[in-house]
């Protein structure tokens, strides 16, 4: 997505460029600004991926997702490993991201940053959300469970996340 030329340039508007040249027959819509209410954003998607690096804005976007019923595709990579999960919000049992990791959960936040991140990984996961996204999309296969990625062993372990019904998210939305 990013190239030697892309340092220095704004994020969003290299990745729309790199993207468009690949398929200049796809609207991307950059959006460059800290976004604190995703609900418009989200309403007018029918998938979201989550590719974002902390816990403030993925909450955030699984709230506006819980409340817009639409499902979510949330990656994340640090270090050497790496997480998925489908948050197929738009059933009414699913879990959603705050079930899994809680808001006012006590959490040491790690960045990549600060911690790095094997660069391979992030190919990985963004190819896991795009996948998940075009099997919800289209209606096929069943979404993910919890994923988690042990790049050093190329290992994947499953876990199944149930809803909360204590979720301060999106229990009391149901």
């Amino acid at each position: 997505l990013y190239r030697a030329d892309s340092v220095g340039s704004v994020k969003v508007e290299a990745a729309r460029a790199a993207l468009n040249a690949l398929n200049p027959d796809v609207a991307i819509v950059a959006v460059h600004q800290r976004l604190e209410d995703f609900s418009r954003l989200v309403s007018e998607a029918d998938v979201v991926l989550d590719c974002t690096d902390n816990f403030a804005p993925r909450h955030a976007i699984n709230r506006a997702c819980v409340k817009q019923r639409r499902p979510l595709v949330s990656g994340a990579a640090i270090r050497f490993d790496a997480q998925l999960m489908v948050f197929d919000l738009s059933k009414p049992d699913a879990p959603c991201y705050a079930c899994l990791f809680p808001e006012d959960a006590q959490v040491e936040e790690v960045q990549c940053s600060n911690m790095g991140v094997f660069a391979p990984l992030t190919g990985v996961v963004g190819a896991m959300q795009a996948m998940e996204a075009l099997k919800l999309l289209a209606g096929i296969g069943a979404p993910s469970n919890f994923q988690v990625f042990d790049a050093k062993n190329a290992e994947w372990r499953s876990v199944r996340v149930k809803k909360d019904p204590a979720c301060a998210v999106c229990s009391r939305d149901s």
